[in-house]
């Protein structure tokens, strides 16, 4: 008999249990007790300083190189420095750098610094879901088949520093050794399954705020405008760089889209705007040749998050 593979995988002694199928379906999002939100475009993009709408010149436009990393993405860990799936920057750069990351929502979105198991050293990106939990990447906490001595498994402890602008902190650091993923991660290294969570010590959500996430239907998501904000390694150290524009297409279990990312970014959410709410609809994973592409929330995934925020 085979297990479902959104089945709670965690790194502590206790697993948290799942969440009864009456619960609501949408976690709401908070704005935390300090500072006030970033009113929404109207076009469902977030007015960040600077930002290019997507209608821009093509033959105007500089074609994006990447450069070095300081640190490599902790996808690499797993799929290894060449991978097919690395988040890519398609032909026209049209991230922007945001620099008051103090202010909601942007403090929401965390910057990591990951040291697996052999004390290798990664970077990604987080975002807070409650006042300890934050959304992220499945292979951020748990390395899969890397092929290296004493790598896989999960990760030795996550570094959390939540709306980071360089070697600014406004919010400080808190580190975390309390982690969640599924089987479907953990046992299969399924891309269809790339979710889990950072637990965190204290109650920093709190202040920060988190965003609402939820499932919706396809034709709704389709109808959306996807918003990503993170922390790449081909920019500068610690620094988070917002791009955002429409939903391509849909499975039922992956979310594609036109959204520029680079290594560094596995974790951030993809979220779209509901009635000046901030809702998470996927976590971002991975990149392709034409689109990237970011683990969809279905009810399970729900589920699984809101009963990691208990």
């Amino acid at each position: 008999m085979t297990r479902d593979p959104h089945t709670a995988a965690s790194n502590q002694p206790e697993e948290l249990s799942a969440i009864a199928a009456e619960q609501p379906l949408f976690r709401s999002p908070s704005e935390g007790v300090a500072g006030t939100p970033v009113p929404p475009g109207s076009d469902g993009l977030e007015n960040v300083e600077g930002y290019r709408r997507p209608e821009y010149d093509a033959l105007s436009a500089a074609v994006w190189t990447a450069p070095t990393a300081q640190l490599p993405d902790i996808g690499e860990a797993s799929f290894g420095p060449a991978h097919p799936v690395a988040e890519t920057v398609h032909l026209l750069d049209d991230r922007v750098q945001v620099t008051n990351t103090a202010i909601y929502p942007w403090r929401v979105h965390a910057s990591l610094l990951i040291t697996a198991a052999d004390n290798s050293r990664w970077i990604g990106t987080a975002w807070f879901i409650g006042q300890h939990t934050l959304a992220t990447a499945g292979h951020v906490v748990y390395i899969k088949n890397s092929g290296v001595p004493g790598r896989d498994g999960w990760v030795k402890s996550i570094q959390v520093m939540p709306g980071r602008n360089g070697t600014a902190l406004p919010f400080g650091s808190v580190t975390s050794t309390n982690f969640r993923s599924v089987l479907g991660w953990t046992d299969s290294g399924d891309e269809n399954y790339d979710y889990g969570a950072v637990v965190i010590p204290t109650e920093l959500g709190s202040t920060t705020g988190w965003f609402g996430f939820g499932a919706w239907p396809d034709a709704d998501l389709l109808k959306s405008v996807g918003n990503i904000s993170g922390y790449p390694g081909d920019k500068p150290a610690g620094t988070q760089w917002y791009d955002g524009r429409g939903i391509s297409s849909v499975n039922p279990l992956k979310v594609y889209y036109d959204i520029d990312t680079a290594g560094g970014q596995s974790g951030s959410a993809v979220y779209r705007m509901v009635n000046g709410g901030r809702y998470g609809i996927a976590v971002h994973a991975y990149g392709g040749a034409t689109v990237n592409s970011g683990t969809r929330i279905t009810r399970p995934v729900h589920d699984n998050l809101l009963a990691w925020t208990a």
